[in-house]
């Protein structure tokens, strides 16, 4: 076989957020278990167009023994599963995605078993106590933070527990954010000033069960670790199956603990 330059993905870096899948215009890389694969080296022309867009910086370009960038093949891959970004409205039905990000996957839950049509007559109360919520306009000096404990909460979670007030709102401070369409590093520097800042006494991160959704867990970890060791957290990861949510709690002891 000759040796020519075809991406290898270091699946340990890989969170599965699907951008490098989208950039692929052969389609050669597919989500599958959460991870990004090369599916076939045939697939892969070699150019790296998809190298930009890994924010874990997961792929590379190896010259390896390869078969040859098989056109044809190419063309017959998407012609049966579609252009690389219209992959993941196929994929909804199926447990691996062929395709982006596993958080975008198109879902329909119908409507669930406890739901009326009617507005329910026993009123509920906000427990939010402060604004902003954005951890992009928060400051870290924020009166509210000061002390408290601090949930630092994915944009998508209140949207999934239905009791998210009452879990997660009474007396504390909340922060919201997405990995994936913010800017995670300026996240993670961000945390670190509010943690010195705030010395907050716990931090409790609510986050989904997709893979990209890490992200937002691996920043408030290394912000503790580099700031405020001794500072215990709490990852909660919302799973959704069938229109329901569960929650799974692992708790990041700080060092004192």
């Amino acid at each position: 076989m000759p040796v020519r330059n075809v991406i290898t993905i270091d699946e340990a870096k890989c969170d599965g957020c699907g951008d490098c899948a989208t950039a692929c215009a052969e389609g050669a890389i597919a989500i599958i278990g959460g991870k990004a694969r090369l599916v076939s080296e045939v697939y892969c022309d070699g150019l790296g167009a998809c190298l930009g867009e890994c924010p874990r910086g997961a792929i590379k370009l190896e010259a390896r023994e390869a078969p040859d960038f098989d056109e044809e093949a190419v063309k017959a891959r998407l012609g049966s599963v579609g252009a690389p970004r219209a992959q993941a409205h196929k994929a909804a039905a199926h447990d691996d995605l062929p395709c982006g990000c596993p958080g975008s996957a198109v879902q329909d839950f119908g409507k669930s078993a406890g739901s009326t049509s009617a507005v329910s007559a026993v009123p509920r109360v906000s427990r939010l106590t402060q604004w902003p919520v954005q951890l992009m306009l928060v400051p870290p000096s924020a009166p509210f933070l000061q002390g408290k404990e601090i949930v630092l909460c994915a944009d998508c979670a209140p949207f999934a527990i239905p009791d998210f007030h009452e879990r997660y709102l009474n007396n504390r401070a909340v922060l919201v954010g997405c990995p994936k369409l913010d800017d995670i590093e300026f996240y993670g520097e961000k945390l670190k000033e509010i943690l010195v800042e705030a010395a907050p006494y716990r931090l409790t991160v609510v986050r989904m069960e997709v893979p990209c959704c890490g992200g937002l867990a691996r920043a408030a970890l290394a912000a503790r670790d580099a700031v405020a060791p001794n500072l215990p957290v709490e990852i909660h990861t919302i799973a959704i199956k069938d229109g329901k949510a569960s929650i799974d709690i692992s708790v990041k002891a700080g060092k004192a603990g």
